[in-house]
């Protein structure tokens, strides 16, 4: 009786059997791990470089924006577009110490250059009355100004104008742009108040 030899390979060398790799419930487990792992990395950097949620806390920007109110926050426009007067931004809170991580969600009214003045409670660019569909009264702090916003700043205010409601540029000055994280494009939740902002 003459014993198979199995074929031999180049250089004389058998070939290995096979090993046994993970079977039944510890395959699907491992696959979902590992699903799950670049999952979690492509929202990581999604948040990191594109975009994150922020919520409303306080009421500066009624009658626009709620508490509570969750918002998408475009960050990737801050590298690959523009920001303008009018759009709504997140911005770490100037007057805050350097270890301290508050934001503030504010309305930019001021671009680098224009010369920002209240008088009789409305506001004036450039010694134009701008009309600011966005709020619901005039403002209620007194007069301000005029100022004229650096290059590479903004000014920005909340959409509540009455007074002592926000706390924005008319306290602490205006705003470098590496301040400014992101722009607020979209109320998400609530489901009643979704609207692109």
């Amino acid at each position: 009786m003459t014993r198979r030899s199995e074929p031999a390979l180049s250089g004389g060398r058998r070939r290995n059997a096979p090993k046994p790799g993970l079977s039944g419930w510890r395959k699907e487990l491992w696959d979902w791990s590992k699903a799950l792992i670049v999952a979690v990395v492509i929202v990581l950097l999604l948040r990191a470089f594109v975009f994150q949620l922020s919520t409303v806390k306080k009421i500066s920007m009624e009658p626009t924006l709620h508490e509570n109110e969750w918002l998408f926050v475009n960050k990737i426009v801050l590298e690959f577009g523009s920001l303008d007067r009018g759009d709504v931004v997140i911005l770490k809170d100037p007057s805050e110490g350097p270890d301290r991580k508050e934001y503030l969600v504010k309305r930019i009214v001021g671009m680098p250059g224009d010369t920002l003045e209240i008088r009789s409670g409305e506001l004036y660019i450039n010694g134009e009355l701008k009309v600011e569909p966005y709020t619901d009264v005039k403002i209620e702090d007194g007069e301000f100004g005029p100022v004229t916003v650096s290059p590479g700043h903004y000014f920005v205010m909340g959409d509540n104008r009455h007074l002592r409601a926000s706390k924005d540029s008319r306290d602490f000055k205006e705003v470098p742009a590496d301040m400014i994280k992101g722009r607020a494009d979209m109320i998400l939740w609530p489901i009643s108040r979704w609207a692109k902002l």
